[in-house]
């Protein structure tokens, strides 16, 4: 038996439910790789504001320990220069309020330099 004589047909409704079907998942595909690339921009989005917020802190951090060195290399310095025991303790009580002033006031910069950038990157839920 041979196959050569017969045709297969598909009638005009099958045709028209299975274009239906092939434009279905095309709009369905279209509408996936829309939410993809929507959801990617977002992501870029968000990784750009992390990247901004870690370069600000970075650069916060780094001019920390540039003036917190440069305190401690000037007092290492006035120290060098004490005429006697009690110039030495007022410089170190000055050296050590200075320094406590300073780190609280650094820490807390870094800090609210952190929350805005949790707060950049999160969406509020409502």
């Amino acid at each position: 038996m041979s196959n050569q004589g017969r045709h297969f047909e598909v009638s005009n409704e099958m045709q028209s439910l299975a274009e239906a079907g092939f434009e279905q998942a095309r709009k369905a595909l279209e509408s996936f790789l829309d939410g993809a690339q929507q959801t990617a921009n977002s992501i870029e989005g968000r990784n750009e504001a992390v990247r901004d917020s870690v370069r600000d802190i970075s650069s916060k951090a780094i001019s920390f320990a540039q003036q917190n060195m440069t305190a401690s290399l000037d007092y290492a310095e006035q120290l060098l220069r004490a005429k006697d025991l009690a110039e030495a303790m007022r410089l170190n009580t000055e050296y050590v309020q200075g320094q406590m002033k300073a780190l609280t006031e650094q820490a807390s910069e870094i800090g609210q330099s952190m929350g805005r950038a949790a707060w950049g990157t999160r969406k509020p839920q409502v």
